[in-house]
Order: structure tokens, then C-alpha cells, then sequence
């Protein structure tokens, strides 16, 4: 039952997704404090979500997705592209693609360098262990005993091994974890699977934590404002079930709604650009330039070949091939229903200058879109690549002060000149990669881009009309220092210029990590429930993280 109207919690999480069901297990765990837990969405209890294969259904319901998307893209031929949210426990680690990469140690030395004291590589990697079970153990720099599993596929398929050791033949190195000492190379990659099922974050920590007697989780609740006295957040208004209700924070609101949602009440609540609000009728209370600007994402774009050989998952695509899966997985929690497929990847740095790994490569042993909008029409396989750290930004601004409307998404990717030559290289060196001997056996006719885009002309021309979101929306309240007029929250993820508020998720990063970001969202959460408890943070570490020697003369 919600609670009643006016009842006082400790703390009020809005969110229930990557970060929020990490603050509702941490900041319960003791027993001290009463917690609220406000999540939009519904249940996370279905195959379709707990099925790792079956991953693209939840990301094209309405059930479980918002279903945003962007205005139209200027540089990408006025295209709308699909931004997809999680709606519903777990949020976008329920629908995600169960891909674990927690960055590049030299992400996070950035985010120091931005503003973000104290969130230097040797800060984090002690949150990122505390939060995994690594299913081949720990070691100095991966976690053996935290509430989120992570596991390697199987590797049964061919395909990867020809992956890999193409790349190889290419004259990239190997590497044995991307997330451990060197990013940078070929390998395994990791995913969020426990025991078969999809490990959201719903499933690592709200799970256990709903039996508390200290947590309250009110679901099909939407958040409408955060309720001040004076400049103070002390509560919650919330919609549920056609009625307003307001709920009380005796110590704070923590915002964990994502990239787009955390900012919408934000400024629905009198927080953002002055200029905005007031063209919107919504009194000003802490006027944040920067609250829904510096918009990241990464684009990708999948580069398909043809496979000569019957090997590839095209073959359990029709619908007698998907229901043995389905029953395998259904009886044992094994075979292909078990895995996502990302089981390798790559990183690589797009030429030589480049101090760090700036594209980033998932190899699927099918050709087909990601989120399975499209149908795969013959045995092929692709490599999933885009740049990692796009200089296009963009911004999210309110549509009308009415908190039921969609906010305005506009990316404006593609709009930085050096975009477009990082995507000319993603095009290259992937062709490159898949013309060596090692796929000899299984290389058909390069059905996308096709064997004929080969210009500087004919790349861009691809790259706009086929390029997609990796869905990595991010950095829209960014963290910095409170000096900086363009920061949103300070270190400890304070809201600016406001007390009792914080926000709690991906959008407080500085700029986007290198890679997918389910990851480092939980990061983010692990650290903040320290600050927010008052905890003596974990001993920063001294374990070292490998940069390619020649990095400034060779670009492998």
C-alpha cells in the first residue's frame, strides 16, 4: 500500500532503476532509516525481461520502455532516433543489453580533472568491486563478493573466435579483461547474467532489500514536483492512479530517474536555465544553466557481412528455432536463452595521438538491429562500433510545465566536424578487421556498408542515414565544482544552490565513459549512499591501469 498523504520518510528515492535500487538496499541496510522508494513503472517478473536473449522485446514495450526519442537530427537527415528508458524495477537494467563495462580508468581521471574531486580511477575501482560477483572470483581489481553477478558466454560459436583472431592478425593485441588492468584490445565480454537470468540492478538489490520493514517501494507513481520550504527539499508530489499525493523527507529527496527524467523535475521544481522556466510559467528557484545541457550519447552503427556457413543465430531465428531455445531455457536456465551474444568485443583507439581506447566494438554472431526492429534475412554476422567520446552536445528541456508531457531530446549528434572523421575510421579499420584470414572461412559479400562505400562522401552518407543510439544518454546535470556556473551537483551529488536534494545517476557525470553505462551508474549509486550515510569512504586504491606505450606514435 502507498503511504499515507504527508507521511514522513527519511529519505524519498524517485527512481527505481540502476542507481535507486542500489540507494534502497544501501541506505537500508542498516535498519536506521526509512526509505521511500517512487518507481513509474511495474513489475520486473516476466521471461521476457529475465531471459537474457529475449532482450529486444522488453526495449519495444511500452511497458517497460518510455519509449523517447529525439527531435529531428540535423546532421542525420532529420531523423528521429529511439531513445529508450526503463520503466519499471530495475529501470534501463531491465531492458538493457546485460553489457558490463565499467570504462576506462582514464575516464574517471577526466571526471577529476572536470571538477569531480574525488572521483579519480583509484576512488571508484573500490565502488566497482564492492558491487560484483564476478562468477570467475575476484582479484585486485574485480569483485567476488558484491550483489550484482557477472559472467562470460560461453564462447560455443565460431564466429567469436574468428573475432578475435582477426583482430588479432590485424595487429591489435589481446586482452583478458577489459575491466580490469588494460581496456584497451580484443577479448571476452562481460555481461550481468546470474544462474541464467538477467541480473538488473532490480535483481542484485531490491530483491532482498523489499523484506525490510524499513523500505517502501509505491510503483505507477509519477513524480510531478519536489516540494520545498524556502530552498530546502522536504518531500515529494507524486500522481498515482488518476490522485496527487505528497510524501515527506526528513533528511533528503534523491533524485535516480536518469538522464531525462531527473532533469524534467528538476526543472519542473524551479530548478534549471532561469530564462526557461519563466517560458514556462515556473517560478524560479535556483537558476542551473547547466541542468539538461551537456547531452552525451554514443552512436553506432552495425558493419554486417554475409556468413557462407549455416553457424550464425539465424538459424533459431523462426519461430520453431525460438521456442526450443525458449523451452531450454525455460526448463535448465541454459543454451543460447542464457546469453545475451555480446560475448566479444573490442577497443581500440581510432589513430595514433589518441591516448586511450575511442571506439568500442561489440561482435554479434547474427546480422540484425540491435533492438530486433528489423528481421535478419540471411545467415551474417556484425560488429556493433562507434566512437566513445563524441564532441557533439546536446540538451533536454521541458516540452510544457505539465509533468505528463515528454521532454524535448535533442542531441545534435554529429554536429562537430571531428564526429564525422572518427565514424570514417570506424568504417576502415572494421573492414579491415573482417578482411583478414581468420574469417576466410565464413566471409560472404559485406552487405552493410557494402563493398562500394569506400569515399570520404560515400561514409558520411552511410553514416547518416543508417547511424543508431548505443542508448548511452547521459551527463545532464553534471557534476563539477560549486563554483562552476555550468555544474549541477558538487561532488557529493548535492543539487547546487539547494539543500536536501541530490541527484543519484547517470546524468551527474562530467562526460561519458568509455563504453556501455549500466556499469558505472551503479558505480555512481555504491558511492553516493557513502556520502549521503556519512560513511568514511573506501580506501582509494594503487592498483595501476596500462597505456599503450607508443600512444603517441602508433595507433595499434
Amino acid at each position: 500500500m502507498p503511504p499515507t498523504d504527508a507521511e514522513t520518510f527519511d529519505y524519498v528515492i524517485v527512481g527505481a532503476g540502476s542507481a535507486g535500487c542500489v540507494l534502497a538496499n544501501r541506505l537500508t541496510a542498516d535498519g536506521r532509516h526509512r526509505v521511500l522508494l517512487l518507481e513509474f513503472g511495474g513489475s520486473d517478473r516476466s521471461i521476457f525481461i529475465q531471459m537474457p536473449a529475449a532482450l529486444a522485446y522488453p526495449m519495444n514495450t511500452t511497458r517497460w520502455n518510455w519509449r523517447y526519442e529525439s527531435e529531428p537530427e540535423p546532421h542525420l537527415n532529420n531523423r528521429r532516433l529511439h531513445c529508450p528508458r526503463g520503466k519499471g524495477l530495475g529501470g534501463s537494467s531491465s531492458i538493457n543489453g546485460l553489457v558490463y563495462v565499467r570504462g576506462n580508468p582514464l575516464d574517471f581521471e577526466h571526471w577529476q580533472e572536470q571538477g569531480a574531486r574525488g572521483w579519480g580511477y583509484a576512488n571508484v575501482l573500490p565502488y566497482f568491486k564492492r558491487a560484483e560477483t564476478r562468477l570467475e572470483g575476484g582479484n585486485a581489481y574485480r569483485g567476488g563478493d558484491g550483489p550484482l553477478s557477472t559472467t562470460y558466454g560461453t564462447l560455443d560459436n565460431p564466429l567469436h573466435h574468428a573475432w578475435m583472431e582477426a583482430a588479432r592478425q590485424a595487429g591489435y593485441q589481446l586482452t583478458e579483461d577489459y575491466n580490469g588492468f588494460r581496456q584497451e584490445g580484443f577479448g571476452r565480454m562481460d555481461m550481468t547474467v546470474r544462474n541464467g537470468e538477467r541480473c538488473s540492478s532490480a535483481k542484485a538489490h531490491l530483491y532482498d532489500a523489499v523484506k525490510r520493514p524499513n523500505l517502501q517501494v509505491v510503483q505507477h507513481a509519477l513524480a510531478t514536483r519536489i516540494l520545498f520550504d524556502g530552498t530546502r527539499a522536504v518531500g515529494v508530489e507524486y500522481e498515482r492512479g488518476g490522485t496527487l499525493h505528497t510524501v515527506r523527507a526528513g533528511r533528503e529527496v534523491i533524485l535516480s530517474g536518469g538522464p531525462i527524467n531527473s532533469v524534467q523535475l528538476l526543472k519542473l521544481s524551479g530548478i534549471g536555465p532561469a530564462q526557461e522556466l519563466a517560458g514556462h510559467g515556473i517560478p524560479v528557484l535556483a537558476d542551473r544553466a547547466g541542468v539538461g545541457a551537456n547531452l552525451q550519447d554514443h552512436l553506432e552503427f552495425y558493419f554486417q557481412m554475409a556468413c557462407t556457413q549455416p553457424i550464425t543465430l539465424f538459424g533459431h531465428a523462426n519461430l520453431l528455432g525460438k521456442a526450443r531455445v525458449g523451452l531450454e531455457w525455460l526448463l535448465r536456465r541454459k543454451g543460447l536463452g542464457a546469453s545475451n551474444h555480446f560475448e566479444s568485443c573490442g577497443f581500440i583507439r581510432s589513430r595514433a595521438g589518441i591516448r586511450y581506447p575511442d571506439i568500442q566494438y561489440h561482435f554479434f554472431p547474427m546480422a540484425i538491429n540491435y533492438d530486433g526492429s528489423s528481421l535478419a534475412t540471411e545467415h551474417g554476422f556484425q560488429a556493433h562500433v562507434g566512437p566513445m567520446r563524441s564532441k557533439s552536445r546536446g540538451t533536454v528541456t521541458l516540452r510544457s510545465p505539465d509533468p505528463r508531457d515528454k521532454a524535448v531530446i535533442r542531441f545534435n549528434y554529429m554536429s562537430h566536424p571531428d564526429d564525422w572523421a572518427e565514424m570514417r575510421a570506424c568504417v576502415r579499420l572494421t573492414r579491415e578487421i573482417f578482411q583478414q584470414p581468420a574469417f576466410a572461412p565464413y566471409r560472404g559479400r559485406e552487405i552493410q556498408p557494402g563493398a562500394d562505400c569506400v569515399t570520404d562522401e560515400q561514409i558520411d552518407a552511410f553514416i547518416a542515414d543508417k547511424v543508431e543510439s548505443a542508448l548511452h544518454p547521459s551527463c545532464t546535470a553534471r557534476m563539477g565544482h560549486p563554483d562552476d556556473p555550468l555544474a549541477v551537483v558538487d561532488p557529493e551529488l548535492r543539487v547546487i544552490g539547494v539543500s536536501g536534494l541530490r541527484v543519484v545517476d547517470s546524468s551527474v557525470m562530467p562526460s561519458i565513459t568509455t563504453g556501455n553505462l549500466n556499469a558505472p551508474t551503479i558505480m555512481i549509486g555504491e558511492k553516493a549512499a557513502d556520502h549521503i550515510l556519512g560513511k568514511p569512504l573506501l580506501p582509494a586504491s594503487n592498483e595501476p591501469f596500462y597505456v599503450h606505450p607508443h600512444w603517441e606514435t602508433h595507433q595499434r
